[in-house]
């Protein structure tokens, strides 16, 4: 059984408002990270398969997370309407050397909690301003 599952690659530039020293671009998910979407947002898991990849290449906002090394992206599927939650965690070069961009959690979110988020929090990147 693999341990983990590549996503996507990211564009450290635009990563680059949490750090400057992202030294991949390889992002992955652990079947640890998986197991948790699917146990505390389970309706959610199918949302991150379909739509995880695009939130990461392409997101609105990316917020400074609460952990170091960290970001809470944020992202409007124009779909279905949905508002997407995920955190990243990125690899630098004081991280051992197997590790990868990783995804946290992941999960949709109200108009309200995404309103809320973007009011409160350090936006570090904004799509729409660009």
């Amino acid at each position: 059984m693999t341990d983990f599952y590549y996503v996507c690659k990211l564009n450290k530039s635009i990563y680059s408002v949490i750090t400057n020293n992202i030294t991949t671009d390889e992002v992955i998910i652990t079947q640890k990270q998986i197991q948790h979407i699917k146990d505390r947002h389970p309706e959610d898991y199918d949302f991150f398969a379909k739509y995880g990849a695009i939130t990461i290449e392409k997101p609105d906002y990316i917020l400074e997370a609460n952990k170091p090394l960290s970001a809470m992206i944020l992202k409007e599927i124009e779909e279905n309407g949905k508002k997407l939650k995920l955190i990243l965690r990125l690899k630098t070069s004081t991280d051992p050397i197997d590790f990868k961009n990783s995804v946290i959690t992941f999960q949709a979110i109200d108009e309200k909690r995404f309103n809320r988020y973007i009011k409160n929090g350090k936006i570090l990147y904004n799509a729409k301003k660009l």
